[in-house]
C-alpha cells in the first residue's frame, strides 16, 4: 500500500470544467452546480483508504447535500487493469454504501489530471464562485492508527463555505492509495 499525498494545488484555484458518465451512462456536467459550492471526491472500490471512510463519506452526503452542498465522486482508476474499480462494481458500491452523490467514471482519466488528482480519496471543494476553498484531509483517520473516522477537516471547511466564508488556508494533504493511471 503506496501512501501518496495530494498535491495542494493552489487554494482560489478555478474549478476545472467536467462533463462525465456514471456507470449507467448519465451525463454529469460541472455546469449542472453552478453558482453553489461543490466537493469534488477523487475515490475508487478498492483503495483500503476510501473503504476506511467510506461510510463517513456517506454520512457527509446525508447531511450536507439537503443543506445545499453538490458532491461528485470520480474514479479515475484504470480499472482495465484493476477490475474492482469497473463501472459495473461501481454501481454496486454505490447500492452498498448508500452514496446519494454521483459517482462517475473518468475513463480516460482526464479529469483527474485537470485537477491534478493524486491520490485515493482526494478532495477538492470550490466555494459557490467555483474557486477552490480546500483541498485536504477528511480526517486524522487511516487504516490502522485507531483515529476516529469523523470528516472533521472536511466538515469544518464546508461549514465554512456554507456560511460564505472561507477555510483557514492551513490544510493538511490527504493520503492515500496513488491513482492508478494507465
Amino acid at each position: 500500500m503506496a501512501l501518496t499525498p495530494s498535491t495542494m494545488i493552489p487554494l482560489g484555484t478555478p474549478m476545472p470544467e467536467f462533463q462525465l458518465p456514471d456507470p449507467t451512462g448519465t451525463l454529469v456536467n460541472s455546469s449542472d452546480y453552478a453558482g453553489k459550492p461543490l466537493l469534488v471526491m477523487f475515490i475508487c472500490n478498492h483503495c483500503p483508504f476510501v473503504k476506511h471512510i467510506a461510510a463517513g463519506l456517506a454520512d457527509l452526503a446525508e447531511e450536507y447535500m439537503p443543506a445545499g452542498l453538490g458532491i461528485v465522486a470520480i474514479n479515475s482508476n484504470d480499472f482495465v487493469n484493476y477490475p474492482e474499480d469497473s463501472p459495473e462494481k461501481m454501481q454496486e458500491e454505490v447500492a452498498a454504501r448508500g452514496y446519494r452523490f454521483a459517482y462517475l467514471v473518468d475513463e480516460d482519466q482526464a479529469v483527474a489530471k485537470a485537477f491534478d488528482a493524486a491520490c485515493t480519496p482526494d478532495f477538492f471543494l470550490f466555494d459557490g464562485e467555483g474557486k477552490l476553498a480546500y483541498r485536504g484531509q477528511f480526517d486524522d483517520s487511516r487504516p490502522g492508527n485507531n483515529e476516529p473516522v469523523n470528516g472533521k477537516d472536511l466538515r469544518a471547511a464546508v461549514d465554512k463555505v456554507l456560511a460564505g466564508e472561507k477555510p483557514a488556508d492551513d490544510q493538511v494533504p490527504s493520503i492515500g492509495c496513488n491513482i492508478k493511471w494507465k
